[in-house]
């Protein structure tokens, strides 16, 4: 199992709206997956985290993100399979992680 790899998400819609969306949203995460299907389980065992696995292409990525009042800090547990790919991997999640997981623009 590797390192988490460590992304941060600056928002300005402050934690409870930022909360609001995520989960508003989680459902569309898997459209956004490669290989077309994807089977996304989230769960919020705390106020401010949500806690995802996600099974796509013979992969597991299990997943945290903390929601603060300016940004989401995502937390990602690649397989060794994916982990040669943290950095772009991070990228993406860096690049489109506002709009996915909050719908707004970076």
């Amino acid at each position: 199992m590797s390192n988490p790899t460590i992304i941060d998400i600056p928002h300005k819609l402050g934690r409870d709206e930022a909360r609001r969306r995520m989960k508003a949203r989680i459902g569309e995460l898997p459209a956004h997956i490669p290989g077309g299907v994807a089977e996304v389980k989230a769960q919020w065992p705390g106020e401010d985290r949500m806690a995802l696995e996600v099974k796509a292409l013979g992969q597991a990525v299990s997943a945290t993100a903390d929601v603060a009042d300016d940004h989401i800090r995502v937390s990602l547990i690649l397989p060794p399979m994916l982990a040669m790919f943290g950095g772009k991997i991070a990228e993406v999640v860096a690049r489109k992680g506002g709009t996915l997981l909050l719908g707004q623009d970076g």
